[in-house]
């Protein structure tokens, strides 16, 4: 077959700019052939490249005691103590699932799920982070219906319960929808798979499903803008096969029990190109495949094909060659491809050959770590503006319009959609908070959450980001869970403007303080930029996944709240109404500024409730709505009323920051107020858990007629 020649439209539409190709020619000495430039397109892409970002993301703390393994490798690994680790990372699929939002979102979901399994971590959790936009913009309906059934279609086939998330709505991603998948797996801590080949010689094993042409270029389609010529872009997005993931995590976990492995790479973003690439580069090695090797599904498929496929289920590998018949015999039985498709070579080279002819010859290590980086211009976000007057409204009135808003109500209708209890371990499910995951076998338990404020984040990035890891820390506080890491999940527009490599910049700097401060370090991550549609941004969403341990089972806070019970408040209140869910809900305004958040008193009011959760018998954070809504949450869940005594507006919906809410009987509250007043931490009474009224001050209405509102809103809205 002819291949195109290379012209200035050719290399455009691989994402390149001029300069980048002239840097080409200057490393190879030569024009590229057309898969050679599908190879640098897939490695210098902002997916795979981090070129845009790698210079600021290398100022975020990433170590600690607890850190077995940082960023770099497929995910992170953090230890949880008797010899087990837990492996976690979050990663986007927006592009994808905007075109194609059930494939999108279901091969959003294996494809993390490989990156946990191939470490050597069996998947125990799983969660997502979805923002969509305006309930009435015609295009939302379709991608909510799409994502949802493609997370539930691709995880519950394959068997991970889902712990939580977040779903939340904005006419800021109208024309880009996110999706941000998490999962988190167990594994011995000293038998944890890494991707670095070594040795010269030694096999190069393809595992898995066939290759096809799905998701040819979807790499670097998730690099560029989107624009009118959207639909022409379906054919990047990726079919997923959960049966076929299912038996290859158990071929690959058994694989591993043989002693065969050398190093391992899921095959995802760039498909065989970058989990070539990456192996060699990471073991100082060249790689020499030959594709006539490679397994396909489709006929007379193009090196160039067979190199940028992004079809699922795949895996690579570099073997003890003794070991080859113990290895291909455990994929036999799984009925998976095991082929042998190169080697490892001494020289830095990348050497592709296909039907007797070299297709590519390039030196490995300048398609990885020499990669572009750019130190791209920015300018700080300019101070938000004072806070205008807020009209007084009702507290009922104002709890109402955040019940009866997407963003706010119940989401039942989604999570029920999710297989929250296979395996049997799942101690709290979606609904409320964090989610626990029983460690099987042991006492333990894990806690896994995911947060952010993306409307914070645009006023004050620094805040903003400081804000998304303090909210990850207090929901995993308010379970009862010491907090261990995160992972982080970038979503931003497009990082050749100024203002947006700005709010990049501010919120990486206030995720990195808040990491450090509430020693909480980034052990893995995704970086998603050109989250843009016709020149029209995201807002900046910065989600943080974050993990928690829980020692032993009567130390879980749980929900417990009964008749009688006193609510009580820990943190400052200053009545903070900048950018709060009332304004927006309420009276369609984002003026003023984020909350400040003060580290010090989120570590230091988040262990005052650790050390005293024998006293507390349900708790839960504040942050959107205020105390307000923390409040009806909690005697929602628990069928009983509440009153809160409080008058000022600031008051109900203000969202300072390290604050919690407390239910526990009489005594206990005493006694907590004492172990407070010795701590140096606020906390006051505001109220009593009691009947089947919610009171806000002289204000009320029957839990049932809010409940409904709660609880309807969403279905009423989607189903």
């Amino acid at each position: 077959m002819q291949e195109p020649k290379i012209t200035e439209d050719l290399i455009a539409s691989h994402g390149l700019k001029p300069d980048e190709y002239d840097r080409i020619l200057e490393i190879i000495g030569r024009e590229p052939t057309f898969t050679e430039l599908g190879i640098f397109s897939a490695m210098w892409n902002e997916h795979c490249s981090y070129k845009s970002s790698k210079i600021h993301l290398k100022k975020l703390p990433t170590t600690g005691p607890q850190v077995i393994c940082g960023p770099g490798e497929n995910a992170g690994v953090v230890d949880i103590g008797d010899g087990q680790a837990v492996v976690f990372k979050m990663e986007s699929h927006n592009h994808p699932s905007y075109i194609e939002p059930y494939q999108g979102a279901a091969t959003g979901v294996g494809g993390i799920l490989r990156d946990v399994f191939t470490m050597g971590a069996r998947p125990i959790a799983s969660m997502n982070a979805l923002s969509f936009g305006e309930p009435d913009h015609p295009k939302t309906r379709q991608l909510v219906h799409g994502v949802i059934e493609g997370i539930g279609g691709y995880g519950n086939a394959f068997g991970v319960p889902c712990a939580g998330g977040e779903v939340r709505f904005d006419p800021a991603y109208n024309g880009n929808c996110l999706v941000n998948a998490f999962a988190a797996g167990l594994a011995d801590a000293d038998k944890i798979f890494y991707s670095a080949a070594s040795g010269v010689g030694m096999p190069v094993v393809y595992l898995g499903a066939k290759t096809g042409r799905d998701g040819v270029g979807g790499a670097t389609m998730a690099s560029a803008e989107f624009d009118d010529t959207i639909e022409e872009k379906r054919p990047t997005v990726q079919v997923g096969d959960p049966f076929t993931e299912k038996r290859l995590m158990e071929a690959t976990l058994e694989l591993m029990q043989t002693g065969a492995v050398i190093s391992i790479q899921d095959m995802g973003a760039a498909g065989l190109t970058c989990s070539a690439v990456e192996m060699g580069d990471k073991g100082g090695l060249g790689v020499k495949l030959n594709l006539n090797d490679v397994p396909v599904r489709e006929e007379n498929m193009t090196a160039y094909e067979m190199m940028l496929s992004e079809s699922q289920e795949r895996m690579l590998m570099v073997l003890k060659p003794e070991l080859e018949a113990e290895a291909k015999a455990v994929f036999d039985k799984w009925d998976l491809d095991f082929a042998i498709v190169g080697e490892t070579i001494a020289e830095d080279r990348f050497l592709i050959e296909h039907n007797g002819e070299v297709k590519a010859d390039l030196p490995l290590s300048k398609l990885a770590s020499e990669a572009p980086e750019y130190d791209r211009p920015w300018v700080p976000t300019p101070a938000a503006g004072p806070l205008g007057d807020i009209p007084t409204i009702d507290p009922i009135d104002g709890l109402k319009a955040l019940l009866a808003s997407p963003n706010y109500s119940a989401k039942q209708w989604v999570y029920e959609q999710y297989d929250t209890m296979v395996m049997a371990d799942s101690a709290r499910t979606p609904g409320l908070g964090a989610g626990i995951m029983r460690v099987h076998g042991t006492d333990k338990s894990l806690a896994f959450t995911s947060d952010v404020t993306p409307r914070y984040v645009k006023a004050n990035p620094v805040e903003g980001g400081k804000q998304a890891v303090a909210e990850a820390y207090r929901n995993l506080t308010a379970v009862g869970a010491k907090p261990l890491a995160t992972t982080d999940n970038l979503n931003f527009g497009n990082p050749e403007k100024p203002e947006i490599m700005g709010q990049f910049v501010g919120a990486l700097d206030g995720i990195g303080q808040a990491c450090a401060a509430l020693d909480m370090p980034i052990v893995s991550g995704n970086v998603s930029l050109y989250n843009e549609t016709d020149g029209a941004a995201i807002l900046p969403t910065p989600t943080i996944g974050a993990v928690g341990l829980i020692d032993h089972p009567d130390d879980i806070i749980g929900g417990d709240v009964r008749e009688g019970h006193v609510a009580l408040l820990v943190g400052d209140c200053g009545g903070h109404l900048g950018q709060s869910a009332l304004l927006a809900e309420v009276f369609g305004r984002t003026d003023g500024d984020a909350p400040h958040v003060d580290l010090e008193a989120e570590k230091r009011n988040g262990d005052f409730i650790r050390e005293n959760r024998h006293l507390i018998n349900a708790c839960t954070d504040l942050s959107d709505g205020g105390l307000a809504l923390a409040a009806f949450e909690l005697a929602e869940t628990a069928d009983v009323g509440v009153w809160i005594d409080a008058s000022e507006m600031g008051s109900f919906f203000g969202e300072d920051q390290a604050r919690y809410l407390v239910a526990c009987s009489f005594d206990k509250a005493e006694a907590l107020m004492i172990e407070a007043g010795k701590a140096g931490v606020p906390i006051v009474s505001v109220g009593k858990f009691s009947g089947d009224t919610v009171w806000m001050g002289n204000s009320s209405a029957p839990l049932s007629e809010l409940r409904d509102i709660y609880r309807s809103t969403f279905a009423d809205t989607f189903a």
